[in-house]
């Protein structure tokens, strides 16, 4: 798997980037869904393979893996926000994200396992 090996052989800052031009080329994810989730903080919170505050999105994506309504889940889960699923640390509301984009930003983090 294409993802697997650029975790192996990639320096870590070099994987991130390298993994998020993997995932922005997927069916699920628009090309600038990096840039989405960065203009929303998301990096700020979240790591692609780790914690930063907030479970990294391969984490994410590794626990609703056999979830079929895990994009809907996180998609609601990203405008309203939610605690207590990865600790005591509240994830902040994204209100101001269309359905849409939330939903992409969903997909997006399911398919970073």
């Amino acid at each position: 798997m294409l993802k697997e090996q650029i975790r192996r052989i990639a320096p870590p800052g070099a994987a991130a980037l390298a993994m998020g031009l993997v995932l922005a080329g997927s069916a699920h994810a628009a090309p600038d869904i990096k840039a989405l989730a960065d203009k929303n903080g998301c990096f700020s919170c979240h790591g692609m393979q780790g914690k930063l505050i907030g479970p990294g999105f391969a984490e994410v994506a590794a626990k609703y893996k056999a979830d079929g309504e895990a994009a809907g889940k996180l998609a609601r889960k990203i405008q309203e926000g939610g605690k207590g699923v990865w600790g005591r640390i509240p994830m902040p509301p994204h209100p101001s994200l269309k359905d849409e984009e939330a939903k992409q930003l969903a997909a997006w983090v399911l398919e970073a396992g």
